[in-house]
């Protein structure tokens, strides 16, 4: 079973990442990897963190001459912004004197801060706000580019395009695979598909950074050439929607999940709705309103989820809250923070598709070496016919 873990805190001394289950004999180049990171940094919207980081990943464990081993492999990410926090975020103890002179006490509306502390008994929201900060997103990435990488070797590609910042909504009715692709070249600030939309869109983040504001909006996810029958109908967890959507789930700033035309779909006949069989040879369809996915079963479309970001709770004109110590009334505490995490989410939802259909694909036809795999996966490919 494929599985991954991430540690380190926001301003600790580095991120790690372990990816257990991965088959030996793929792939991997550090130049990929070094891109996807690329991708998450560049921005419109992006705080003064992006400013200090590199988020350079450097491969610890399991990969040998360009080729995983199957063993686990372990990423690290240095974050440079430790050298001004190493006091703060020291592993050895501290006086109590000073530990109190830096406690955090007040909690920010929309964050784990006030459930993380209630939770764990902490009287420093510090010790929620390091490890829920969306920091942990550059670990995602970082495994995401792993499994992307093992992903490629069967043409599976994924590519995302911002389609909604605030209430500014992209009004491309048609576009492809490619176009998608190609949405990070052709505008990386806003990945929008609409040249004027993404200009509007960068005008509302704007906005918003004056009125010390923050903003959501809707990320559209694609995953291409991604073969019938990953996934179940037989029992709950084993279906892929149903995966898909705590991947992306697990984001932080995600609030909501739409695999196809899931939302406009609920107020439609199904006539109107279901997707069409044909025959050619092989089964096919011409439409797509089901996104890909059939009964928590791929169906050979391609994957089509949307997801939704609420604005980030860190606001620079911040809410009322209740201070921890005092019991009273206060303003909540402000951390660096980006305004608008849209045209950098993109990259994240990516990552936590391609390590779910990942895990899908080493369930079905193997998961020791790549070999055996492509050997499985052409035999079940001739055999239904594709």
């Amino acid at each position: 079973m494929l599985r991954f873990l991430t540690a380190g805190e926001s301003h600790g001394e580095c991120l790690t990442v372990i990816i257990e289950g991965m088959p030996a004999g793929v792939r991997i180049s550090e130049e990929f990897i070094a891109s996807e990171m690329q991708k998450r940094q560049t921005g419109a919207g992006s705080g003064g963190r992006q400013l200090i980081e590199k988020d350079k990943v450097k491969i610890m464990s399991g990969v040998r001459f360009g080729q995983t081993l199957g063993s686990p492999i372990s990423l690290q990410i240095i974050n440079r912004d430790f050298i001004n926090w190493e006091k703060t975020m020291a592993i050895c103890p501290q006086t109590s004197k000073y530990r109190q002179s830096i406690r955090v006490v007040k909690p920010r509306p929309g964050h784990a801060d006030l459930a993380g502390v209630q939770k764990y008994g902490f009287d420093d929201v510090r010790n929620v706000i390091e490890r829920a900060s969306a920091r942990e997103t550059a670990a995602k990435v970082a495994a995401g580019a792993i499994f992307k990488q093992f992903l490629l070797q069967f043409s599976i590609e994924m590519a995302s395009h911002t389609v909604q910042i605030g209430n500014v909504r992209s009004d491309n009715l048609k576009y492809s695979f490619q176009d998608v692709k190609n949405s990070y070249c052709v505008n990386p600030e806003i990945r929008c598909l609409n040249r004027q939309t993404a200009k509007n869109m960068k005008e509302a983040i704007q906005k918003a950074r004056i009125k010390k504001d923050t903003l959501g909006g809707i990320v559209e996810v694609w995953a291409v050439n991604v073969p019938v029958g990953l996934g179940s109908y037989v029992h709950y967890d084993r279906k892929i929607d149903g995966q898909i959507a705590q991947a992306l789930m697990s984001i932080p700033s995600v609030k909501a999940v739409e695999i196809g035309e899931g939302l406009a779909n609920s107020s439609q006949y199904g006539s109107s709705v279901h997707d069409t069989i044909y025959f050619n040879n092989q089964y096919y369809r011409k439409t797509n309103n089901a996104g890909g996915i059939e009964g928590g079963v791929t169906n050979g479309m391609p994957i089509i989820v949307r997801v939704f970001h609420k604005p980030i709770s860190t606001l620079y004109k911040p809410l009322g809250t209740i201070n921890l110590i005092t019991k009273k009334p206060d303003t909540a505490t402000v951390e660096r923070s980006d305004i608008c995490i849209v045209p950098r989410g993109g990259v994240v939802s990516e990552a936590m598709l391609s390590f779910v259909i990942t895990r899908a694909m080493l369930e079905k036809f193997g998961c020791d070496n790549l070999p055996d795999i492509i050997h499985s996966y052409n035999h079940y490919l001739a055999r239904i016919g594709c």
